[in-house]
């Protein structure tokens, strides 16, 4: 229980950093922002400062801002157009809509920079099992940690080595070290592998301050490009999909690990929130940011009423679909 409230207190951050960034970037261009809030109502503790509520909630998943405006086009009825996010110039809103994915590639760098200078253990880690696998007749479970290699690639090498043949190794969980013994498949079905196991390099040597700062920049970028070429397997393999109950369970036994590992976790995750939202899918910032783009082609403004139909459509699909993943992770689980 306190591994998953302490999960849950992690992604909050990176949501409330998330909105965090959006407030800033709106109270910079002196927008009028009625309220930031810590956690989803009923609210808990709330005081008003200046234009302002600053809310306490007691749903301990998130946070939110409330721009004024934000959800008005041309024929919405505007009190006060000076503070309105809606009439303000295109290059303002793209800020405020983008700053929001700024703030957690940052908080992603961040944390990739405090595991360089900090360090952690090299380990390998199996992320996933497939039914009818020799893994899985041996009773490998994911969450296991080989012992004895420092990569991934290392554990590759080693199995193409004993395709057809008997492979021993040995792997530790919360139960304890145990060795296991199978037999690598020469022609394993397609995204399987030989042994039908997907595992995970985790783990980062200690670097001095200063080329922390550099490489922990490379690891974010290149981890933002994988991030955006591994979108098609949404399509290709929809069943690898993970929803809210996968994400924190994943949190939770990376938590094991230590903390280090449990950072860099979350920073993947910041980094995977930064890239999820970019996208032009309605409901999410890029989705706005696709309306502010259309209405500079167009000269004009979109009618509010298209704009909030088309944010309400993707909205919905997107609950729907988290629905979907969460059944499935609940299943999962079983």
């Amino acid at each position: 229980m306190a591994s998953f409230i302490f999960v849950l207190i992690g992604l909050s951050v990176l949501v409330v950093v998330h909105e965090l960034g959006h407030f800033l970037a709106a109270k910079f261009f002196k927008m009028r922002v009625d309220e930031f809030g810590v956690g989803f109502p009923p609210k808990f503790l709330w005081k008003k400062i200046g234009e302002t509520v600053y809310s306490l909630n007691i749903v301990p998943l998130g946070g939110f801002v409330k721009i004024y405006g934000e959800d008005q086009g041309a024929d919405g009825e505007v009190i006060d157009k000076k503070k309105s996010f809606a009439y303000r110039p295109a290059y303002q809103r793209v800020i405020v809509l983008l700053a929001g994915v700024l703030m957690n590639f940052m908080l992603g760098w961040f944390f990739l920079f405090l595991v360089l200078v900090g360090g952690s253990e090299t380990k390998v880690v199996i992320d996933r099992v497939f039914v009818n696998s020799p893994a899985a007749a041996a009773g490998i479970m994911a969450g296991d940690r080989l012992v004895g290699f420092k990569s991934a690639d290392e554990f590759v090498k080693e199995t193409r080595g004993h395709l057809g043949t008997l492979m021993s190794f040995k792997v530790v969980n919360d139960a304890g070290e145990r060795e296991v013994s199978l037999v690598p498949r020469a022609n394993p079905p397609v995204g399987e592998g030989a042994l039908g196991i997907s595992i995970t390099g985790i783990g980062l040597p200690k670097e001095a301050f200063v080329p922390a700062v550099s490489k922990s920049l490379e690891a974010a970028l290149s981890v933002v490009g994988e991030i955006f070429r591994g979108f098609y397997q949404l399509f290709v393999t929809p069943e690898d999909v993970v929803g809210p109950v996968g994400i924190v369970k994943m949190a939770a036994d990376t938590s094991k690990l230590g903390f280090a590992y449990f950072l860099q976790f979350l920073a993947l995750l910041s980094l995977n929130l930064a890239v999820l939202n970019v996208l032009p899918v309605p409901a999410l910032d890029g989705g706005r940011l696709l309306f502010v783009i259309i209405e500079k082609i167009r000269g004009k403004k979109m009618k509010a009423g298209n704009e909030l139909m088309a944010n309400a459509i993707g909205f919905g699909l997107l609950i729907l679909l988290i629905l979907i993943v969460t059944l499935k992770d609940i299943k999962g689980l079983f």
